[in-house]
Formats: structure tokens, sequence, C-alpha cells
């Protein structure tokens, strides 16, 4: 009998990543083989994303490239917006199932012999109410890129106004430190240097069972990991910067293996909005875990995610959000228009942004975050550090990572995949990478 072929495409986030991974393992294990997405698959899982813009176009054309590689195929959707939109899903042409959060671990038993619905019927939805997700399943991603992206919480407790992912992935739930210990110890063995622990609240890592007991934190996790032979670097992937604690960032600058980078949302620099958002704290808590980083880390990389357009910001509120981040000693910005979703508050406040306000404040920040990361960037010329060098090729170059996250770009050499090269930075090109040399022998400009 010839061995059947699965193909997956990821939406979204790093955690989605784990997890797509860890269904293609299922998958393998249970005698298919995992192709390319170009390489007529007989099946193809697309996990999707409820947090980027339009989620249903973006669904419907990579269904659409899907079935052009094999008409035959049978499609499957899962992930967060599967949860909040199964049946309008299940409604486009070609796709012949759906999962929900409770269901996609379990997808490869549930679907058996992947027969397609009758032709002209929608496809079948399997979607438990999300309180039916309550169990945390353990995930990483592994031989799909050089970081291995390692799952150790699931779900969020908080109630943003503008978020769906507590209505799409549920409670919050955590692995245990042991097992995580245990997992990361495995993949140790397989040769991975790089770990990013992940998850959609991180920092609220520790509610255990079907009681969701808080029986661990996440700074013990941290503490624990630290010890692990084999793994050179771990990062965190996010933390909120309530969660953030003292002891978790002065934890990081002595640490043997945990880098110094930080990725810490922010949504607003406006006391007002954030309020309106429903954050757990103000702007006056960031300010204090930037002083804090930047006081025992100088050299630390902290990336900012920020919300332009929220309703009821105005002109002058977001004049304050520009200039809050101007003078903050943060490396980069992810910025996002604020977008609409169903079944949040947010739709419901008074004083929406016009789109091509949106648009405007998001375009001035993001000019503000290339200012921003190339200042940081040139900070660090002449600094000796280690970069663990990726596999992605590109014209001829190379790509690695220093532990503060600066993207170091490299005439391509096979031997340097994979391993840690110390290096001296020496200049910023004009794409915004850093060049290096080997410690007094010019190698890696370009």
């Amino acid at each position: 009998m010839e061995t059947r072929k699965v193909a997956f495409y990821t939406l979204g986030c790093k955690l989605n990543f784990s997890e797509t991974s860890a269904i293609g393992r299922q998958f393998e294990e249970h005698g298919f083989e995992k192709v390319a997405f170009e390489d007529a698959a007989d099946i193809y899982v697309i996990n999707t994303c409820s947090v980027t813009d339009h989620a249903d176009r973006k669904c419907r054309k990579v269904v659409k490239e899907a079935l052009k590689h094999n008409p035959e195929a049978f499609v499957t959707v899962v992930g967060c917006y599967a949860q909040l939109k199964p049946q309008e899903i299940a409604s486009i042409p070609g796709v012949h199932a759906v999962l929900g959060a409770a269901e996609k671990f379990q997808l490869v038993e549930t679907l058996a012999g992947f027969r397609k619905p009758e032709a002209g019927s929608p496809g079948r939805v399997y979607a438990s109410p999300i309180s039916a997700a309550t169990e945390f399943h353990a995930a990483h991603s592994f031989g799909d890129r050089t970081r291995t992206f390692l799952k150790v919480q699931d779900g969020c407790d908080y109630s943003c106004s503008f978020c769906t992912i507590p209505l799409a992935r549920g409670n919050s739930r955590s692995d245990s430190v042991q097992s995580v210990v245990e997992r990361v110890q495995k993949l140790a063995e397989t040769g991975v240097k790089e770990i990013v622990l992940t998850g959609v609240n991180l920092g609220d890592f520790g509610l255990q069972g079907p009681e969701r007991e808080r029986k661990e934190n996440f700074y013990d996790l941290v503490q624990a990991l630290d010890e692990v032979e084999g793994i050179e670097r771990f990062r965190i992937s996010s933390c909120e910067p309530n969660l953030l604690s003292d002891e978790i960032i002065r934890f990081v600058a002595r640490s043997k293996r945990f880098m110094p980078h930080f990725h810490i949302p922010l949504q607003s620099g406006s006391n007002k909005i954030l309020g309106l958002m429903r954050r757990r704290y103000r702007r006056e808590l960031y300010v204090e875990r930037v002083r804090l980083i930047k006081e025992v880390m100088p050299h630390a990389c902290i990336g900012v995610d920020v919300i332009v357009g929220f309703p009821g910001e105005t002109e002058a509120d977001f004049l304050e959000t520009y200039a809050f981040l101007n003078e903050l000693d943060v490396s980069y910005l992810h910025v996002f228009p604020y977008s609409e979703r169903e079944n949040t508050l947010a739709p419901t406040l008074p004083g929406r942004v016009q789109d091509r306000h949106r648009h405007e404040r998001t375009t001035q920040l993001r000019s503000l975050s290339e200012k921003k990361k190339r200042h940081f960037y040139e900070q660090q010329i002449g600094l000796a550090t280690a970069v663990l060098f990726e596999d992605d090729v590109t014209n001829g170059q190379m790509e690695g990572f220093t532990p503060n996250y600066i993207r170091v770009t490299a005439k391509y050499d096979p031997l340097l995949v994979g391993e840690l090269k110390r290096l001296r930075l020496t200049a910023v090109n004009p794409q915004n990478l850093m060049e290096a040399e080997e410690l007094g022998i010019e190698v890696f400009q370009h």
C-alpha cells in the first residue's frame, strides 16, 4: 500500500508552529509521509490564527493553493480561527473537515480514513465548546527551524477587551516543571542548541490539572531550565509586564543559559487606552520593567507589541504613545492596527478610529521601530559575542543571532549551520543587518 502524504501550512504565532510540528509527528507515527506544501500531498492541514487580519481571506487562499497542488486532496483546518468560526470555515469550498481546540490533537484518530463529505456538502465540523479544552497538550517544533519552539503553557484567564484568544484557546493551563525539564533533556540529546519558550500567557505558567491549581510558577521553570545541560540558549518568547517580575529579570541577568532578550507587550503608551483595553498594568510599571532590564543588562534587547487605532484613541492619545516609545530604551516594535473582533468588548466602545488614521499611525510607529532597531544595532558595534547561525540561505548569505537577538549576516558556510561562532560586530549594512568579523581576522563582511 502506498504511503499517504501530508503537508502543513501554519498561520500566526510561534505557539502555532510548535503545535503544527507536534501534529505532524503524530501523522508520521501513524505511517504518513510529511512533505512540502507544494508536493501534491494527499492530506493538507491548515493551522489558523485569529489574531492577524483577514483570517477568512487567508484561509480561503491557502485552501485554494492546496487544491491547485492536488485537486483530490483532503483538506482540514485547525487552530484559533477554526474554534471561533467552525461553520464558516466548513462552508469554504474545498474544506473537508474543521477541528476545534479540544479536538486538534486527536486529528488522525478523529478523521480515521479521511473520507470526504458528499459532493456539494460542507466540511464536517468537530468543535466542542471552548470549555472542553481543559487538557494541556505538549508541543514543540523540530526539524522545521534551527531554533525549537517549546510550548509550556496554553490558554489565558485575562479578559483584554480586544482579544479573542481566551475564546479560541480556553483557560490558562500549563505543563509541569518536571515534564518540561524532561522534554528539554530529550531535545538536548538531538543536538538542539536554542529553545524558545512559548505560550499564550507565558508568565502565568503553573496552573495544572483538572482543578487548575497553581502548583508552580514561571520563575520556578526558568530556574530549573537553567540547570539543564546540553542546551546553549533559552529565550522567553513574550511575557506580560505585570508577570515579568524583578526576580525573573535579575535571574536572567546572571543566568548561564537565558538570553538577554525580552519581548514585553505594551499595546498603548496611554493609561487611558490601557484602561479601555482592560490591561492589568499602567505605563509606569512598564517603565520600571525596562529600567531594571537595562540596569542589570545594558546590552539587552527589548521588543514591544503596540496596537494603534483602538476605539477612543484620539490623535493626542496616539502622540502620547509615540512620545512614550520614542523616549523608552527599547530595541524594536511590533505594530498592529486595531482590528475589530466579534464577541469582544472593544467594538462596542465609542470613538471608532477611521481606517486611514489606523494605517497612518501604524506607518509612523513602524518607522520609529526601524530607527530604534538601527540605533540599538549601532550601539553594539565593536562588541565581541557569540552568533548561532541558522540554515536559511539567501543569495549566498546565511544569518544568525547574537544572545541579544541581533541578526548577523555572513557568507554561507555549511560548517557554520547550527553552530555558535565567536565574532566581533563591525557594521550595520543598508539592509539593517549586522556584519561581523572573526576575532582578529575579517571573514564575514560582504
